[in-house]
């Protein structure tokens, strides 16, 4: 059956991204998923804080570094409380999802070199502070802005 073959070769595809992104020592959600691999944004930045949205940062460096489009799961899509004070979420992960029927082998090899590449400038990137936040839905439509450098360093 062509959909079961497709099927087998998507699900390989998004392990062998995993296995590669591992092997690299970039932390990831294990077991990956049959559609998408996870990063641990908070264990790959453990020098940006939950509230300076870890996730985001990583998710604006690999869209900076690449193209790699990804996105947040954590305290920017679910750190706001009913009472509209944020508190950090349990993770901060950055999902890269491999589009149905749209990524060759070559493109699966750059994502790796982005993120290998992003990964080992860990250290440079810093966190974001939210400016402008929709009622609701604000992972889709917030505004954020870089935080000095050295924000992190002294606490906020």
């Amino acid at each position: 059956m062509p959909y079961e073959r497709y099927l087998r070769y998507r699900i390989r595809s998004t392990e062998y991204l995993a296995e590669a992104l591992d092997r690299g020592g970039v932390p990831i959600v294990l077991p990956a998923g049959g559609h998408a691999v996870y990063i641990d944004a908070r264990a790959m930045l453990p020098h940006i804080p939950p509230l300076e949205h870890p996730g985001r940062s990583l998710a604006v460096a690999l869209n900076e570094a690449g193209g790699i489009r990804s996105v947040e799961v954590g305290t920017v899509m679910l750190g706001r409380r009913p009472d509209g004070s944020e508190s950090p979420a349990a993770m901060d992960l950055v999902r890269m999802a491999i589009p149905r029927r749209t990524y060759t082998q070559s493109h699966v090899d750059y994502v790796i070199e982005v993120v290998l590449d992003v990964a080992a400038r860990a250290s440079e990137m810093r966190g974001y502070r939210i400016t402008h936040e929709p009622p609701q839905l604000r992972h889709f439509t917030a505004r954020l802005e870089p935080l000095p450098a050295m924000a992190a360093a002294r606490g906020g």
